[in-house]
């Protein structure tokens, strides 16, 4: 890569003395911005820099591209919002795609992505700790190398990009009695397909986008689900009046208020899919545009689980009390077999885990403090991208809004910035 300097020797200061009695690599000095993760998020914040003539180098701590769509989703995933909101700044997707393209069409693209925009990340390059220098005013950034774990390498930049996202790390939570299911329990992130399941009693455990998506595949396979529901959550179709739900939903909000437009799609999907509270699936009080807006949930688009839950294929269970060696006790008290236990429990940021000495990011959640749109802007040349809550469609935004920043000081300072007031040892 022609634009990492490495910094040797007395380079600069005679600063690197200490460096080499301690047997330790030289820092490598990136011109421009360090982007932690090669995802979507990660791409976009690239290609926007490469638009405005900004070279970036991207961190990766897999071997691939887009490492959750690679090896952490099942195989019938598609996107849930139609391509015109899912695509990346820059590059629309195909126009031979479908309106709703497979986790392997969105995969391609990606790739495609990479090559027309020349990103080539560092691949296998596991961020361990990255922090601000207050005296050199420059960001160190340290790697290990996931395959050869004595590989330890210095980035020195001044402007780091969080780019890992909000899905980085499972959640697995903790039930009574796990250690004791004599029972398969696995998360989605391993779940590829249904066919090892079939004729299995299978537990769901979380109602969002995936654990319906997963029962309605484990039905697709002659499996026998159960989906565990403790919170209320709003279920709305896929597509409304001959259009994506999601479509409407943005068209309305550019004429109406956010709770008119949830009223409308309420009473759509009161017409469409019954009342939901039957079959176990209550619905939130906030309407389910104003509940992502608040709290960041994002409601459930249906595409063909209701139907399954409605003629008793998938059967709607309360909070779990319990497991045993081979049953699931409820918190209704009821008592079911279970052969197999699927957690649906989402992901959750690791963030704090390696950026140290910054309050961007909040300990609790590993989001940024400030909610969306301010959160993608720190203190020092810090940038977080992907982080909003409102999928690659929020992510395109950060991406745009952190080059267009970067840009105005990018020409100013890049040529001075070999001039440290300090020793990088």
């Amino acid at each position: 890569m022609d634009y990492l300097k490495e910094l040797e020797g007395k380079s600069v200061h005679d600063c690197y003395h200490q460096i080499k009695m301690n047997k330790m690599a030289s820092p490598i000095f990136v011109p421009g911005p360090v982007i932690v993760g090669a995802g979507p998020s990660g791409l976009a914040a690239a290609a926007c820099l490469k638009q405005k003539g900004i070279p970036s180098l991207i961190l990766e701590r897999d071997q691939c591209l887009a490492s959750m769509w690679q090896f952490r989703t099942y195989d019938r995933l598609r996107l849930h919002l139609p391509k015109q909101f899912c695509q990346l700044p820059l590059m629309p997707f195909p126009k031979t795609l479908p309106s709703y393209p497979t986790k392997q069409q969105f995969l391609a693209y990606l790739k495609a992505y990479a090559d027309h925009f020349e990103i080539k990340p560092a691949f296998s390059q596991e961020v361990v700790t990255a922090e601000y220098d207050h005296v050199c005013k420059l960001w160190r950034v340290k790697t290990q190398g996931r395959h050869k774990k004595e590989e330890t390498v210095e980035y020195i930049c001044q402007w780091l990009i969080v780019a890992t996202g909000e899905c980085a790390e499972e959640v697995w939570p903790q039930i009574e009695g796990m250690g004791e299911f004599e029972g398969t329990i696995e998360h989605t992130s391993s779940y590829k397909s249904g066919s090892r399941f079939c004729g299995k009693n299978v537990l769901v455990v979380g109602c969002g986008n995936s654990g319906m998506e997963v029962c309605l595949d484990l039905c697709n396979h002659n499996a026998h689900p159960s989906l565990v529901v403790r919170d209320t959550v709003h279920i709305l179709p896929q597509q409304m009046l001959g259009k994506s739900t999601f479509g409407l939903s943005m068209f309305l909000l550019k004429w109406f208020p956010m709770r008119f437009v949830d009223q409308f799609l309420l009473i759509l999907s009161h017409l469409m899919l019954g009342d939901t509270a039957q079959f176990g699936l209550r619905r939130p009080k906030l309407g389910p545009l104003e509940l992502k807006n608040l709290y960041g949930k994002t409601p459930v688009l249906d595409v063909g689980t209701l139907a399954q839950i409605k003629n008793g294929k998938i059967k709607v269970c309360r909070g779990i009390k319990r497991l045993a060696r081979n049953a699931v006790e409820f918190v209704d008290g009821k008592v079911e077999n279970f052969d197999a236990i699927i957690l649906a429990t989402g992901y959750k940021s690791n963030v704090p885990s390696w950026l140290k000495g910054s309050d961007m990011f909040s300990e609790k959640d590993g989001l940024p403090r400030k909610p969306f749109p301010n959160g993608w802007k720190g203190e020092n040349g810090l940038y977080a991208v992907g982080f909003t809550k409102r999928g690659l469609l929020g992510a395109s935004i950060d991406a745009k809004r952190i080059a267009e920043d970067i840009e105005h000081s990018w020409k100013a300072e890049a040529t001075h910035v070999l001039e440290f007031p300090c020793p990088l040892a």
